[in-house]
């Protein structure tokens, strides 16, 4: 099991939250990521990628059509 530090859980907490912006309600990736504390786009990304493994629309492609 791996533990986060506060900061650590916070940027996931935002992160997942972009994720759900973005499959549910079909924000693209760059207003969610404002609408959730992101200044920059390009850090959002990066971190998103770190997250997930794949950029922020890769990554909500594959997951719908997975879902599909």
């Amino acid at each position: 099991m791996q533990f986060l530090s506060p900061l650590q859980y916070h940027k996931q907490l935002r992160l997942v939250g972009v994720r759900e912006k973005m499959l549910v309600e079909g924000v693209d990736a760059t207003r969610a990521a404002f609408e959730v504390g992101y200044e920059s786009t390009s850090q959002f990304t990066r971190e998103y990628k770190r997250l997930f493994g794949q950029p922020p629309m890769r990554d909500v492609k594959l997951q719908r059509l997975a879902s599909s």
